[in-house]
């Protein structure tokens, strides 16, 4: 089932097909979208195909700006985010958990900034990203 509903180029997944896909973790993915939509309002969701390997993956856009990728697995999901360096200064001064800014730290710096991310395994995890949110939003 997850092969069709997440790597099949024909149907960009629905609502539907993710809670089915999700699970128990669909709940921290709508808390995370409903958290978007109050704070910035318009939202744009972007579903883009990058082949059989890797499936559907979703690009959250305030205006034009890239928030982060959204990655759906089975029972399961990844928040990617891609900061630069002001923002990476900012997260390294935050209460967030130690091995989470080591990680950021130590990442590959790219011409866009250094990747981070998380696999969301627990409601803990959906303040978060709640946070790198607002620090990718203003900075």
């Amino acid at each position: 089932m997850l092969e069709k509903l997440l790597y099949d180029k024909t149907k960009k997944p629905a609502d539907k097909d993710l809670s089915e896909v999700l699970g128990s973790s669909y709940k921290n993915w709508e808390e995370i979208k409903k958290f978007l939509n109050e704070e910035f309002g318009s939202v744009v969701e972007d579903w883009k195909f990058y082949g059989q390997k890797y499936g559907w993956s979703l690009k959250m856009l305030l205006k034009k700006r890239n928030l982060f990728f959204f990655v759906p697995g089975n029972n399961k999901f990844k928040i990617a985010f891609i900061f630069g360096d002001k923002a990476v200064s900012v997260v390294e001064k935050t209460d967030l958990p130690k091995e989470l800014i080591e990680e950021l730290k130590n990442a590959k710096k790219y011409m866009e900034g250094r990747g981070l991310s998380i696999e969301m395994k627990s409601k803990k995890q959906v303040d978060i990203i709640k946070k790198l949110v607002r620090i990718k939003v203003e900075n």
